[in-house]
């Protein structure tokens, strides 16, 4: 049976964690403070605040609606990180299991399932999200149903990779001699090996998702107002950018330290799963 533990020797590796850490902690821990506190309320107005630069009672200043911009920051996380999170797991629920049927039994089951999962690929993936959210309502829950639907082929091709390889595998052999059902072999026997290729998949699914869902949000497809969301946020600062450059320059830096964040925490774990962790 294949090991699932990897040794982690990489000093390169340690240094992807050790930034993808720093600048991913940014981001949660704002989302964990929100949960339970914010300096003003989110989508509170101010008409006599509005535009205001950062300071002390403003660290981040406002918006053109006298909105606290650090508390939307702070908000808008939260639905970052619940949006990138509920649709990775949709997509990898969807593309387990598809794949390892697909990669364990062949023929036609392999050739039906993968003609569906590239017949999806086929279309630009934030083409197909906003088709779908366009269809069915511009809702927090349509964007993660979506975005499930279109990442789900991308598991289930690593899923099917890696099941073709390791149902070939002696201990594989050994399991069907002794009768072992083939949902059980591979619930048991399969899944398990192929947790380390698809724990990179995983974190750059976050990543890729939040791109999606950022760029659907700045077209209004998205989180609806007066919900904050970097996307929306950047899209209705653009106006302002020249007066009130703060509009822009938070919300894009937590958008860039979340996605950079988890492009190095894959990378890590890639330099780790390839021989070893040993370059």
């Amino acid at each position: 049976m294949l090991s699932t533990k990897t040794k982690y020797r990489s000093p390169e590796a340690s240094a992807f964690y050790t930034a993808g850490l720093i600048l991913l902690g940014i981001v949660v821990t704002a989302f964990l403070v929100s949960l339970f506190w914010t300096p003003y309320s989110p989508d509170a107005t101010d008409a006599a605040a509005k535009l205001i630069a950062p300071c002390a009672e403003h660290p981040f200043g406002t918006d053109n609606f006298g909105r606290d911009v650090l508390s939307r920051v702070m908000s808008a996380s939260k639905y970052t990180i619940y949006i990138s999170a509920a649709g990775v797991a949709i997509a990898l629920i969807l593309g387990t299991f598809a794949g390892i049927p697909a990669g364990y039994f062949g023929g036609y089951i392999d050739k039906g399932i993968m003609l569906l999962g590239n017949s999806i690929m086929c279309f630009p993936g934030i083409l197909l999200a906003l088709v779908a959210v366009a269809v069915f309502g511009a809702s927090v829950t349509n964007v993660i149903w979506a975005l499930g639907l279109v990442f789900a082929p991308t598991f289930a091709r690593v899923c099917r990779v890696g099941t073709m390889e390791i149902k070939e595998l002696d201990y594989i052999a050994h399991a069907r001699v002794m009768g072992v059902k083939p949902y059980r072999i591979m619930g048991f026997h399969i899944f398990p090996n192929l947790v380390p290729q698809l724990l990179p998949a995983t974190v750059i699914g976050l990543a890729n998702m939040t791109l999606f869902e950022s760029g659907m949000s700045y077209l209004g497809l998205g989180v609806q107002p007066p919900d904050a969301s970097f996307g929306k946020m950047l899209s209705d600062s653009q106006a302002y950018i020249r007066v009130a450059p703060w509009l822009v320059i938070f919300p894009a830096l937590m958008l860039v330290f979340y996605i950079l964040g988890l492009y190095f925490i894959s990378e890590g774990l890639r330099v780790n799963l390839s021989k070893g962790g040993k370059r």
